[in-house]
């Protein structure tokens, strides 16, 4: 097995551990929060397709047809807007939202090869400059 296969893997993993985390939990309590902070398992799960949208499309230049929450007609941005499920949006609102962004996510993994370039531009210059592999790496672990 290849160097880029087993960091997609373990990419898969945790995907999977996370939504997980869903079987069987209702509407509501999905929605409860969970922490201080008011996080809730909707949130960790729209969050972490974000982080997967932004990091595989942006990084190596390749658009997604899937659009942020905050760039949603009417969305304000905010922080952390990504961080909540909207009170307009399902249990399978959200889970679908994810299914999208990791299949874009996947599609520029098998697309490009593991040391493609990238460059992450929210990152400090000194260390903006990655590869394919560093970000799945980053992903998946981070």
């Amino acid at each position: 097995m290849d160097h880029k296969q087993i960091l997609r893997d373990g990419l898969r993993r945790q995907r999977a551990a996370l939504l997980q985390k869903l079987e069987g939990v209702s509407e509501r309590d999905a929605r409860l929060p969970r922490t201080p902070t008011g996080t809730n398992l909707l949130g960790l799960v729209k969050h972490a397709a974000v982080i997967e949208l932004e990091y595989f499309s942006e990084t190596f230049g390749r658009p997604a047809e899937v659009q942020l929450p905050w760039a949603a007609a009417g969305q304000p941005e905010e922080d952390n807007v990504d961080m909540f499920a909207a009170e307009g949006e399902s249990l399978e609102d959200v889970l679908e939202f994810a299914r999208r962004c990791f299949a874009h996510a996947d599609a520029t993994i098998t697309a490009l090869g593991a040391d493609a370039p990238g460059r992450v531009a929210w990152w400090p210059d000194d260390k903006a400059e990655v590869t394919l592999a560093q970000i799945i790496a980053h992903v998946a672990l981070d």
